[in-house]
């Protein structure tokens, strides 16, 4: 991603959805978040070859999502884990995409990936709730304001200078 400074842009979005859609990023994400942190494992998990893993994780580490550490010093071999601002986006994502297929999937032998809350110490299943009244949202009831009910609207574009100059 390019470097926006802490100006955050519509952009962000478009790249991080660009970046996340890449054939193996979101696997490799999912697959950091569920606790395989080393490359030889992400390589036997994912069933990726040693060259792509390797470009997908260097890609990952430069987009901000992952960092890497060392963890032998006699060999360049690294453990990976998602940085704060990716755990963000990254984690409540990956929690609803895993809890979704889940329980959509017609497989009976899929594996559950159960999560802990680790304020409370307990066992949860995540979900999105309305600031205003603490429900849960779910896709049917849940719809966006038009700009002339005052919704959103785009900012203008700036005008292009040489269209406003004296001819």
């Amino acid at each position: 991603m390019p470097d926006h400074g802490n100006r955050v842009t519509f952009q962000h979005g478009q790249e991080f959805l660009a970046a996340i859609s890449e054939r193996w990023n979101y696997q490799i994400l999912r697959e950091v978040f569920f606790g395989v942190s080393r490359f030889g494992e992400l390589k036997r998990a994912l069933g990726i070859s040693a060259n792509i893993l390797t470009a997908r994780l260097n890609s990952l580490t430069e987009l901000g999502l992952l960092t890497k550490r060392a963890y032998r010093p006699d060999k360049p071999w690294y453990e990976y884990e998602l940085t704060d601002s990716a755990r963000e986006l990254v984690v409540p994502a990956i929690a609803a995409i895993t809890r979704w297929a889940e329980s959509h999937a017609t497989d009976s032998d899929i594996s559950q990936h159960p999560l802990m809350h680790t304020v409370c110490g307990n066992p949860t299943n995540p979900y999105l709730a309305c600031s205003s009244c603490h429900q849960p949202v779910e896709a049917s009831t849940l719809r966006p304001v038009p700009a002339e009910e005052g919704g959103a609207r785009r900012p203008p574009r700036p005008e292009d200078p040489r269209a406003t100059r004296p001819r």
